[in-house]
Order: C-alpha cells, then sequence, then structure tokens
C-alpha cells in the first residue's frame, strides 16, 4: 500500500496508549496507513506521493468537541453579537440592535446573543423599556451568554403570551418589578419556553449549520457531540441530516438527543420512535438521550447542596425531581439509549448518579458509558460514585478561564472541586472535554490552556491543584471525546487504520510554555484524508520526495 500524503518532520502527538511522540504520519485515501520515524514512513512513499514538511510544528488528532450546540452556534452569527470589541456598554448594543432592526422586515425577531452584564460598564442587564425603543414594530430578545437567560421587549412577551398573570413555569422564573410589572428578564424555563415563538426559518437553521461547522473546522474540530438547540428536537435533527448529506456540515456529528426547550418530550419521542445511540455513520451518529436538571453556573441557578456564598438563602433550580428524572431516563437507559443530563451543582450531580444507579440496578447494562454534561461542582463522594458506577463526564475547563472571578465569589472553597481535571485522572474516570460553544470560545487551544493553567484570563488562581499535563489535556479532547462516543477504535488517536483526521499547530505544543498556549494557531484542518482548512497553504507546500531527507 503507498501512501496518497505523509506529513513528515513533525511532532506527531499520537495520543495512543503509550502517548507517543513521533516525527511521521502516511495517509492513504482516510486512513492513516503508517506512524512512525522516516524509516516507518519510507515503503509507502512514491513519486505521486505528496509530502509536506511540518518544519518541527505539532501534528495531533484533530480535535473532539464533547459538548457544544452546533445550531444555536451558526445562528447565533446571523444575530448581534454583545462580545464584538466595539462593545463596552448597553448604549453600543442597543445601537447595533437598531441597525439590525432597521434591516428587518416588522413582526420579524430581532436578536442579540452573548450578552454579560461584567462586559458592559453599567453591569447590569437591559430592561424591557429600554428594548421598547429600540422597536415596538419587532420583538427583540436579547440572550445571556449561558443561554439560559434572556431578556425581552414588550412585543416578544406578546407574541409569548406572557402577561402580568402568568405563572412561573416548572423549573423557570418570569422576573417581576415589586409592583407584579413584567420586567422582560425569563430566566431558565421561562427563557427556553420564549423558543417556541422566536424560533428560526429552516433555511436560516441550515445556513447556521454550514456557518458553524466552517468555524469549527477553523479552530481544528473534526468532531462535535452536539448539545441541541431550542424549538423541536427532532426537525433540527432531519435538517442537520440534510446539511451532512449535502455536505454544508463538513465535520462529524454525534447528535445528542436533546432539547432545550422541553427536552423530555424531545427524548420520549425518540424512545418511542426506536432509533438508539450508536445508529448511524462516521459522519452522523445518533448519542445519549439528554435532559436538564439544573441551571446555568454564571446565573447563577445551578443546583447545590449548600447555598451560594454570596446568598445565604438561595440553593439554584432543579428542573425534574428524582421520580421524574429516574422515569424519564430510565425509559431511555432500558430501550438501548446512552443516557446523561446537564448537572452543574452537585445537588443534581447527585440526583443524576441516583438515576444512572437504579437505572443499572434494574436493567443491568455493561459499557453503558453514561455521561453527565458539565458536572461543575464534583466533590470527592460525588466522584467516588462516577468511578463505582463508570460515569463519563464532559467538564469545560475553559469556563475557570472566563468565569474564574465570578465562580470564587458565588461557590467560595468549592472551586477547587469545580470541573476537577485532575481529580479525574487519579481516579481512573474518563473525562472528554467540551467548550459548551456558544457559552465560551469554541477554541480548543484555550481549552487545553485552560485546563493545564487553571487560571482566569485575569490571572486569578481558580482551583490551581487541577491542573492538569499539556499531553492529558490533549487526550481530553482526542481520545476521551471519541472514547464517550463509543468511537475510539476510529478516532482519537494517530494510529494505524484509523481516519485520517488531523489538525496542524502553528508551533510545537510540547515546547511552548503554558502561558502562551492560547496563542498557537490552527494551520490546517484534514477531515477523512482531505484538507479542508489551510490558510498558509502548508498542503501547497510540497516536496518533491527525491529532495527531502525522508528517502536519504
Amino acid at each position: 500500500m503507498k501512501a496518497d500524503i505523509i506529513f513528515f518532520n513533525g511532532e506527531v502527538i499520537t495520543v495512543d496508549a503509550e502517548n507517543r511522540i513521533v516525527e511521521c504520519v502516511a495517509v492513504k485515501k482516510n486512513r492513516i496507513i503508517a506512524v512512525g520515524t522516516k524509516a516507518d514512513i519510507r515503503p509507502y512513499v512514491t513519486k505521486d506521493t505528496k509530502c509536506i514538511d511540518l518544519n518541527g510544528k505539532s501534528l495531533l488528532p484533530g480535535f473532539i468537541d464533547a459538548h457544544l450546540h452546533l445550531t444555536i452556534y451558526g445562528t447565533n452569527l446571523l444575530g448581534v453579537s454583545c462580545i464584538e470589541p466595539h462593545i463596552h456598554s448597553l448604549k453600543d448594543i442597543f445601537q447595533d440592535l437598531r441597525i439590525k432592526a432597521e434591516e428587518t422586515p416588522k413582526g420579524n425577531w430581532v436578536r442579540a446573543w452573548g450578552f454579560s452584564e461584567s462586559l458592559v460598564k453599567e453591569n447590569r442587564c437591559p430592561t424591557k423599556e429600554e428594548l421598547d425603543e429600540i422597536s415596538t414594530d419587532h420583538p427583540i430578545v436579547v440572550i445571556r451568554t449561558c443561554n439560559h437567560t434572556s431578556i425581552v421587549n414588550s412585543l416578544a412577551l406578546e407574541k409569548a403570551g406572557i402577561t402580568q398573570g402568568t405563572k412561573d413555569p416548572e423549573g423557570g422564573i418570569i422576573e417581576r418589578n415589586m409592583d407584579g410589572s413584567l420586567t422582560g428578564k425569563l430566566i431558565e424555563n421561562a427563557h427556553m419556553n420564549l423558543f417556541e415563538y422566536a424560533s428560526y426559518s429552516k433555511e436560516e437553521l441550515r445556513k447556521g449549520m454550514k456557518l458553524a461547522s466552517d468555524e469549527f473546522i477553523k479552530k481544528g474540530i473534526t468532531s462535535i457531540h452536539d448539545a441541541g438547540a431550542y424549538g423541536e428536537g427532532s426537525e433540527t435533527i432531519r435538517i442537520m441530516q440534510q446539511a451532512i448529506n449535502a455536505n454544508e456540515i463538513k465535520v462529524r456529528v454525534y447528535a445528542i438527543i436533546g432539547s432545550l426547550t422541553n427536552s423530555h418530550h424531545f427524548v420520549k419521542k425518540m424512545v418511542e420512535a426506536g432509533p438508539i445511540t450508536g445508529l448511524g455513520n462516521e459522519r452522523f451518529k445518533i448519542g445519549p438521550a439528554k435532559v436538564f436538571t439544573d441551571g446555568s453556573s454564571t446565573g447563577p441557578t445551578i443546583a447545590t447542596r449548600e447555598p451560594y456564598n454570596h446568598k445565604a438563602d438561595d440553593y439554584g433550580v432543579i428542573y425534574y425531581s428524582q421520580e421524574e428524572l429516574n422515569r424519564i431516563l430510565g425509559e431511555a437507559h432500558q430501550n438501548g439509549y446512552q443516557i446523561t443530563a446537564h448537572a452543574q451543582g452537585d445537588r443534581a450531580i447527585e440526583m443524576l448518579l441516583n438515576c444512572f444507579e437504579k437505572a443499572l440496578s434494574e436493567h443491568p447494562r455493561k459499557n453503558h458509558r453514561h455521561r453527565i454534561e458539565h458536572a461543575g461542582i464534583a466533590p470527592l463522594d460525588l466522584q467516588e460514585r462516577m468511578q463505582e458506577l463508570d460515569v463519563v463526564i464532559i467538564p469545560n475547563p475553559v469556563f475557570m478561564y472566563v468565569n474564574g472571578e465570578k465562580y470564587l465569589e458565588y461557590y467560595g472553597d468549592r472551586v477547587e472541586v469545580m470541573y476537577p481535571a485532575r481529580d479525574y485522572i487519579e481516579k481512573g474516570i474518563i473525562a472528554a472535554f467540551g467548550s459548551d460553544a456558544p457559552v465560551t470560545m469554541v477554541d480548543p487551544l484555550l481549552g487545553i490552556h485552560a485546563a493545564v493553567n487553571r487560571e482566569s484570563h485575569l490571572g486569578t488562581a481558580v482551583g490551581k491543584k487541577q491542573s492538569i499535563s499539556v499531553l492529558q489535556a490533549i487526550r481530553a479532547y482526542t481520545w476521551n471525546g471519541a472514547y464517550a462516543s463509543f468511537e475510539e477504535n476510529i478516532k482519537g488517536s494517530i494510529e494505524v487504520g484509523k481516519l485520517a483526521d488531523f489538525v496542524v499547530l502553528s508551533e510545537s505544543l510540547m515546547k511552548v510554555q503554558a502561558s502562551k498556549i492560547k496563542d498557537i494557531n490552527v494551520e490546517l484542518t484534514m477531515i477523512d484524508g482531505k484538507v479542508l482548512y489551510d490558510p498558509y497553504q502548508m498542503s501547497n507546500n510540497i516536496r518533491n520526495n527525491k529532495s527531502v531527507s525522508i528517502n536519504e
């Protein structure tokens, strides 16, 4: 067998069982056919083989983001961004919303995303009245960065059928002023339910999915675990498959069966329909059944066993009773699904572990790989139960970089066991990293940086004892992600027979200073043996195999 492409003279981080770092890798069609030294690769080289000189740069397995929101990330790009460099105040956001409203037909939604009080000088949310001043002809929604809260204008409330007399939905809050009037702020399920009315068109969803896939590839991401979107989940899954079949979505997708709106309805519908976890192919597979158990770590609305440090009477929000959670996910487990839930606070994590324990006792299954999405506050007693139940954890190290100071304010010493990557490794618990984009930046190198340094963007140490090595962080963003989707036999490491999904970085990841990891760039992304991102034309810098040292 002769190679179509070889990469040589590099730092090839294989992420195999021995964590080997070699210099060359050879590809035939969409598979890896050789890994090792120049001598190992030489027999696969012909006059037609493309020889790409890495010049000492790192080549890794393509990054696998084990928890992000493809559709939300993409459709956000169609709206107003609250994280642009020019945004310093509410006034700046209002100006962008006015421009968007002028471009939008009357009656259509105007949306903004990524809002955070801490990023504007007023240090507060906009009000309903301020949004009404922008337009009363367009429903307007400003979505907080956590995707668990929004602020809307009067027309948006009217379209959603929310009046002063509307009761809070279960697991949600319609915020009110002291006199009972509506502020326009919708929290948790009240926010989620809004998107039954603020949904995107099929055309917008598909356009957004393509935009998101293109952005992920630029960051070296070759596979994603999609954690769901707003609205009716089966329709989103259908559109996603159509976009994949049309090659508009080029990243590989492990589709978590969950929705930000009434997730239990979507789970029930899919369980009744018949398909289970693992159905699909190398480009698209059905993933676990997922619901929400609690809220946002920065809301803060996560469900905790002890009150928040800054609010002595606040323990967060719980979406379901233990009995409801056991029933919803227990039925999915019984019918062959991998199961998971968004569980951030220790009270929510404990409930989910109780659910796993009950489901497995009633219907035992080996190699179930049930997951916990986020697992924010995970003290030692819960870690021990995770280990006993053989659970896979999906933490988000970049949260510590972005939210470190807020976490210290809200949770105090509990940051020592927030997203505790080192504890997981020491206990043999497999943890696959995810960005939760668009809640945070999608960049895996920033996630690796955060896991290695455990410091906020302001340089504050946040649970420093949980820092891990570069190789450990790489594994959490590659092989562990493949394991979390039952796909470690075909991807997640650079080994013979696996898919040729690679990322090439701008320098050596093993030699760079830990504080500079976030500054490394992606120079090439390959999926299925095809170069899909190559801004510096690395793949065009092909050496004649007779003139390079590989044949010496």
